[in-house]
């Protein structure tokens, strides 16, 4: 016969209390017996070492042996029975074995079927009608409470009364898995733990999974001997026992001192899930040993379900009323979004609106490299850096915490004003993202004893965890970290993307539509002023045609005064002729394609320069046109882009006071976020254009000065040029100073090879 292997390793756990497998520790509680049995003749391979003290038989004589020799024939037949239906955590079964009934705990792992029992007469006869109409009491109580934590200091005295205990607490995870006890009830002469916080180490992260799955645990005595599993010798030493369903798994060394050392003997615990998530536990303890029942204990069973599932619907209840709140903000801010015209002045205008989305403080608001601070903010030379850092090393749409710090260091340099932050990327293409911002809230937390007392470093450099001697209030200030943002919060902020992104949507459809129809007004504008002009010519041909006849034919018949009439007709006979050209011109832009190509632009200029020669009178000297620097290679349509310079050189010519009219033609670099475009420009040093009329000069027809003033002309140059310029995907504007001269400039694409 061989004891359990990791029995030998038992002194062990009292340093590796955070990583070993306490469901593997071989031993269990004394007020019971526990037998493992494989195959289908049940022949038992496992057994605690107490079993002549319940059935007076030694643990070798039940090794090797079938446990239908053991165990009523009825009794057997009941285990039969659950086994075929499938336990893998424990079900109850009434045991008769000899003289002596048992309640009975059966389930299986893998081939292992694990019987536990404890003796009825060890504990006092329970009316189970009566224990029946006390938790249907006791759940109709807990119904009426309103709230969460109303409701967990109600259900902490209704499992007091149901067992008996002399203190039980209510203890919640949060998100580190630290806990802290949010209920209580007690003696008036003992310790308070309420409002105390607990580290994550207090409860390992195996026996925490073991919680999630329902799992209850009673100790009736910590300081009662163990009992260890024995098996047969043909067994591998490396074999064990899984005890992690097992209500009599014995208790750690490090788990029976930490209590002790609260001064508890009797323990009892029960998990809350909430979700399928482990929410929090109900910690029951005694002062001296104490025995519960089965029954009683598969009550507080039952009813900690029933705790777990109503405080998950009150919780949600909580959660739903602040999130219709916050629904209701959201809603009025988005719809104020979609009715505006302008999308950014809804997003930030007025102030308050963004903010009290996710209830922040401060808001910083980017639309590329367009940064837009609300409330309380860091400065902008901090949210800059902040960004970039978001926009490279966080992955997801939506990020959050309560200590940027933790994150991203720098953020101690702000963390007076945005020690939380809430992130919602609006695109992952483009900066787009909005960040809420929370300021610091210092925090004094009431740890139950230093919570690095239970944490020593070894002469090797290893941390080992054992129980801490003390559980007196140890105050920690908690720096660097905001108020957590809430689920509905989040979720809120989630929601305002989709309904942003949805909003930009319907925009750019509307837009697409709007420009589709733009596009087909200007095609029919264009045809109808190309048609418009072109019939327009043969009447006015007509009438310059019959004024000329008049005048050589009937010129001694008319007296002066008619005689200047009919040359006052002809004249505006061939300014309208004039304006006709340029209005057929201008509406040819609109129909001809593009034929671009790589331009060299000095080629161009000359071209222009050619023309402007080829236009003046022999006596006029030409102005002196300066070139700084050769100018770049361009994609473009050379014809258009000469007739560009054209326009833009005779402009400047004709503009100006001097007697030695200078021009300058020249080119420079946009930007490092446009490093494709360069800017073309033609400067004069003529009469100058008011500041209030840099856009009026691009309009059609539109003259600044009398017709005939500055060499007259038709007023369709500037407004031909744009357009021709607008057709190459840049654009053009003036700067001027009046007496001083002025600069046309315009923007074109560089060609690249």
């Amino acid at each position: 016969m061989r004891q359990s292997a990791l029995r030998a390793n038992s002194d062990r756990l009292q340093q590796d209390h955070e990583f070993y497998p306490v469901h593997l520790i071989g031993l269990i509680q004394p007020h019971g017996l526990l037998l493992v049995t494989e195959g289908a003749d049940w022949l038992v391979v496992w057994v605690s070492q107490n079993t002549d003290i319940y059935l007076h038989a030694a643990p070798q004589d039940l090794l090797g042996q079938s446990l239908s020799r053991f165990i009523a024939p009825s009794s057997m037949t009941q285990l039969q029975q659950r086994l075929a239906a499938g336990v893998d955590r424990p079900s109850y079964v009434p045991v008769t074995m000899g003289d002596r009934h048992f309640d009975g705990l059966v389930h299986q792992i893998g081939e292992q079927v694990i019987l536990e029992l404890e003796p009825v007469d060890a504990y006092p006869v329970v009316d189970l009608a009566f224990l029946q109409d006390e938790v249907q009491q006791a759940m109709a109580r807990l119904r009426n409470e309103p709230d969460a934590i109303a409701f967990l200091q109600a259900a902490v005295q209704e499992i007091q009364a149901l067992t008996g205990y002399d203190q039980v607490l209510a203890y919640q995870f949060d998100g580190n898995q630290a806990g802290s006890v949010v209920a209580e009830v007690k003696p008036a002469e003992a310790v308070s733990y309420l409002g105390l916080h607990y580290p994550a180490t207090d409860i390992p992260e195996l026996v925490r999974q073991l919680y999630q799955q329902g799992m209850v645990r009673f100790v009736p005595d910590l300081t009662a001997p163990h009992v260890e599993l024995v098996t047969a010798e043909h067994v591998s030493s490396e074999d064990s026992v899984d005890l992690r369903h097992s209500l009599l798994r014995g208790v750690d060394p490090c788990c029976v001192e930490y209590h002790q050392n609260m001064e508890v003997t009797g323990l009892g615990v029960i998990a809350l899930v909430k979700n399928h998530q482990l929410w929090g536990l109900i910690s029951c303890h005694h002062p001296t040993a104490h025995y519960i029942p089965h029954a009683v204990r598969s009550a507080c069973k039952i009813l900690g379900q029933f705790i777990g599932a109503e405080l998950t619907s009150k919780v949600n209840q909580q959660a739903l009323n602040e999130l219709n709140t916050l629904k209701a903000i959201q809603a009025d801010f988005i719809t104020s979004i979609a009715n505006a015209a302008d999308f950014k002045q809804a997003l930030v205008h007025p102030e308050p609106r963004l903010l009290d989305v996710v209830r922040a403080q401060g808001a910083a608001v980017c639309l590329d490299g367009d940064i837009t601070l609300i409330g309380n903010t860091p400065a902008l030379e901090d949210v800059e850096p902040l960004i970039a850092w978001a926009m490279t090393d966080v992955d997801s749409d939506i990020f959050h915490t309560d200590c940027l710090s933790h994150e991203y260091p720098d953020a101690l340099a702000f963390k007076a004003v945005a020690s939380g932050v809430l992130m919602l990327k609006i695109s992952q293409l483009r900066r787009y993202l909005i960040l809420w911002f929370r300021p610091e809230v210092l925090q004094t937390v009431n740890w139950a004893g230093n919570p690095e007392a239970s944490r020593h470093e070894t002469e090797d450099g290893q941390v080992v965890l054992c129980p801490r001697n003390s559980f007196e209030m140890w105050q920690e200030m908690v720096e660097a970290t905001a108020l957590p943002w809430q689920p509905s919060e989040i979720a809120n902020a989630s929601a305002l993307k989709n309904a942003i992104v949805g909003i930009v949507l319907n925009k750019a459809d509307e837009l697409a539509q709007i420009n589709l129809d733009l596009e087909r007004s200007n095609r029919e504008l264009d045809s109808f002023a190309y048609a418009a002009s072109h019939d327009l010519k043969e009447p006015l041909r007509g009438i310059t045609n019959f004024s000329n006849l008049l005048m050589r034919r009937n010129a001694q018949a008319l007296d002066e005064k008619g005689l200047k009439r009919l040359q006052t007709l002809v004249k505006l006979a061939h300014r309208m002729d004039d304006l006709i050209d340029a209005l057929l011109r201008f509406s040819r832009l609109g129909q001809t394609a593009l034929h671009l190509e790589p331009t060299d632009l000095n080629a161009v200029l000359e071209r222009a320069i050619d023309v402007l020669k080829a236009g003046r009178e022999e006596h006029k000297t030409l102005p002196q046109i300066q070139i700084p620097r050769p100018l770049p290679m361009v994609h473009g349509d050379s014809v258009l882009l000469t007739e560009v310079f054209s326009n833009l050189l005779s402009n400047a010519l004709k503009y100006t006071d001097k007697a030695e009219p200078v021009i300058e033609v020249g080119h420079r670099m946009t930007d490092d976020l446009t490093p494709d475009l360069c800017v073309l420009y033609v400067k004069d040093n003529g009469i100058g254009i008011p500041t209030h009329h840099l856009q009026t000069i691009f309009r059609l027809f539109k003259r600044l000065h009398e017709r005939d003033s500055y060499g007259g002309g038709t007023g369709a140059g500037l407004t031909i040029t744009q357009k021709i310029i607008e057709r190459h995907g840049g654009r053009i504007w003036a700067e001027s100073t009046p007496g001083a001269g002025t600069t046309i400039c315009f923007m074109l694409n560089f060609y690249k090879n």
